[in-house]
């Protein structure tokens, strides 16, 4: 390829990335697990930017690092569709309608104390992204579950899971296993020193959750909270919940636990990354800077643990001895994926209307194909109309 071709590829790639993501950003309810199936529907069936397995391995790396899963998934497509520059807009765009939108709700809960009822769009569009996930599902599953031993491991996470087992000790474990097993079928040998680098360090970066005295409410203070626990957090929203209560309410006293929970609940039924739940504390304590410093430090640690694990993962994928445990990682992702899918399922289908809604948006996804945006915006048009009509 030609310079000159080149020059106008890349703008033409960034272009692609910013739409898309833009329009993620937006559309994208339902937590990590609905964004993650958005992506698969947009990156790998409708454009085929990536294969499944690439997807896989990619969705396997995010749980193995701390941040937000879905938004590192953008970045990671970002970075392997148009490199740095992307890696920059694929996050940067996925990110900045969720802050917008979490933003304004800020300033209108800090004017008129309360938060504005989203229940009436959320009743039908949450039935609607069960059916978008459980497409994802089936078809990652397939790229996911390569043998016996990834089934094996697989559903070994879901029924530990259920047992309370912590999630990234699950990831680990289930790739260590397969890992074990693939390398004793045709004789032990170690992996590379890069690979035992990110396996076993991982899990160590939760050493630096220590303890520390009340600081005084400066944008300095606040900037630095939030990149501590954007470097040091693994996990769903609910463990967001935990790490922020414990130093915001209870030793910092910064914010009220109702406080705490209104911006929980803006993180969770606001499209995109519920970790923009941090632009709406931010606004709480320090105003409109608050907000952009607390996400500006909350996400990013994300873009540079991409940048720094994404050229491993190739080199995972290629070594004999390591791959299995990328393997493993990945039907552990799947199974961890399917119990998150279960759980919002039983919250989003709670009477006649929500479970013909399911049933007809999984028919349209597996049947018609249609483009999951359409199926979203149908489901809240059908939850809205519901409240007002009967």
């Amino acid at each position: 390829m030609n310079s000159v071709t080149r020059a106008e590829t890349e703008p033409g790639r960034l272009r692609e990335l910013a739409a898309l993501f833009v329009k993620l950003g937006t559309i994208a309810f339902g937590g990590p697990a609905a964004h993650i199936a958005m992506m698969e529907e947009e990156v790998v069936r409708r454009r085929r930017w990536l294969d499944h397995q690439r997807f896989v391995d990619l969705l396997g790396a995010t749980n193995l690092i701390p941040g937000p899963n879905s938004t590192e998934m953008a970045i990671h497509i970002g970075l392997l569709r148009a490199g740095w520059k992307g890696l920059v807009v694929a996050g940067t765009c996925f990110i900045a309608p969720a802050m917008l939108i979490v933003w304004a709700l800020a300033a209108l809960y800090v004017k008129y104390g309360a938060l504005p009822q989203a229940a009436w769009l959320l009743y039908g569009v949450k039935p609607v992204i069960i059916a978008i996930v459980a497409q994802a599902l089936w078809g990652l599953g397939k790229a996911a579950i390569k043998s016996a031993t990834t089934a094996l491991a697989g559903a070994a996470v879901i029924a530990l899971f259920f047992f309370g087992t912590n999630e990234i000790l699950l990831l680990f474990a289930a790739g260590f296993a397969v890992m074990i097993v693939e390398n004793l079928r045709r004789g032990w040998r170690p992996p590379q020193n890069a690979f035992w680098a990110v396996a076993s360090g991982a899990p160590l970066l939760t050493a630096f959750q220590t303890a520390a005295p009340a600081p005084p409410v400066t944008l300095t203070a606040l900037t630095l909270f939030f990149l501590k626990i954007g470097s040091v957090l693994f996990g769903s929203g609910y463990v967001l919940l935990a790490f922020l209560r414990a130093d915001l309410v209870e030793r910092w006293r910064w914010l009220t636990d109702r406080q705490l929970l209104d911006a929980i609940a803006i993180g969770q039924f606001t499209p995109g990354p519920v970790f923009t739940t941090a632009t709406f504390i931010g606004y709480l304590i320090a105003g409109s800077p608050g907000a952009l410093l607390a996400t500006l430090g909350i996400f990013l640690p994300a873009f540079v643990f991409v940048a720094l694990s994404s050229p491993l993962i190739p080199r995972i994928r290629r070594s004999p001895s390591a791959a299995g445990f990328l393997d493993g990682v990945n039907a552990a992702s799947l199974g961890l994926m399917a119990v998150v899918t279960w759980q919002l399922g039983r919250a989003a289908i709670v009477d006649g209307l929500t479970a013909l809604l399911a049933v007809l948006a999984a028919a349209l996804v597996f049947s018609a194909k249609i483009n999951s945006a359409w199926l979203v915006l149908a489901g809240g048009i059908a939850g809205v109309g519901y409240q007002l009509f009967f």
